[in-house]
């Protein structure tokens, strides 16, 4: 009689105090290595809030030969950090991306260009040299391009373009009239370079209108199929944007903890406390959910790619607030 007394006690115990039994496990797998540009995941693991929603949370580097969509296709994570134009374009591709949620508000893409080179303004970009990232990254540059109505096959009236590796030297060593940037990464490796911002010409695509969201968190089809893979979806959502919150706060301590992480050493303390007072101004005061009106502007400036557009049609449930309406409902 006494031990069902006690066994009674622990269970209504447990259901008072929310325990429950083994956490869940979530794999997450990030869009590049283990950076600033990451840091609310990172916090939210350090400082246990992912323990608080009874996750086990793996959190994945990504690098220049990760692309998070094969990551996800092939079963490797539950939620992949994606840009929208890679996940649009795997979509229609036959990859069953889903936007679940998007703690980036904002885009920090941009072109660096050297002042020295006479581009004033984007008329200017014509018969000049681009460089351009790709596995994905590239598509909101040749979208901005075919506005401008530019060739990117070169050529006097056109753009030539090259293929930028992951840093700035076409830039610093004259290789490029201009470089793609992040305004929380490449922009300061520049400047770190040797040259100062006056000697430098910044066109932002926020401010070009072609803009597109960067960032956001995705899953497959099949995966919110299952109520309870959604609620599992839900608090990871929940607890990512506590780490956001935590990380703009104290951007310094954040930067720290991803410091903490890096496992390759390569990452200096200053660039990250850098990154991550950058990056939290892409975040601003986001909750996870996704504005929708920035999600068709991201389409209809893909699908503005002239002859050759990203995506050939519109996106028929590439997101959903199904995550991010549950996550409003949890304690």
């Amino acid at each position: 009689m006494k031990t069902s007394i006690l066994a009674g006690a622990l269970i209504a115990l447990g259901a008072s105090t929310g325990i429950s039994g083994a956490a869940d496990a979530l794999t997450l797998q990030l869009k590049w290595v283990t950076q600033g540009q990451f840091a609310g995941y990172y916090v939210a693991k350090e400082k246990g809030y992912y323990d608080e929603a009874n996750l086990d949370v793996t959190i994945k580097p990504g690098g220049p030969d990760v692309a998070p969509e094969q990551v996800i296709a092939g079963g490797g994570a539950d939620v992949i950090v994606d840009w929208m134009p890679a996940a649009l374009a795997a979509r229609e591709k036959g990859l069953p991306l889903v936007n679940i949620a998007q703690p980036f508000k904002a885009s920090g893409m941009e072109l660096t260009c050297r002042k020295e080179t006479g581009i004033a303004a984007p008329a200017d970009f014509k018969g000049k040299t681009l460089g351009v990232w790709f596995s994905g990254n590239e598509y909101p540059f040749l979208s901005w391009m075919s506005k401008l109505k530019l060739s990117t096959q070169g050529g006097a009236d056109g753009v030539t373009v090259i293929k930028q590796g992951f840093n700035v030297d076409p830039l610093i060593q004259k290789q490029a009239d201009c470089i793609s940037t992040m305004t929380y990464n490449e922009y300061w490796q520049v400047i770190d370079a040797g040259l100062p911002a006056d000697q430098l010409t910044v066109f932002k695509y926020e401010d070009q209108g072609v803009a597109t969201l960067e960032d956001g968190l995705y899953t497959t089809e099949a995966k919110l199929a299952d109520p309870a893979t959604v609620d599992k979806l839900a608090r990871f959502v929940k607890a990512s944007m506590k780490g956001w919150q935590y990380a703009a706060a104290n951007p310094d301590e954040a930067a720290t903890i991803v410091l903490d992480n890096d496992t390759t050493g390569a990452q200096t303390e200053e660039h990250q406390k850098r990154m991550v007072g950058e990056v939290v101004k892409l975040v601003g005061d986001s909750d996870g959910t996704l504005d929708t009106k920035a999600a068709e502007s991201t389409v209809a400036v893909l699908m503005g790619g002239g002859s050759d557009p990203v995506i050939t049609k519109q996106p028929a449930g590439a997101w959903t607030s199904v995550v991010t309406d549950k996550m409003k409902t949890l304690p």
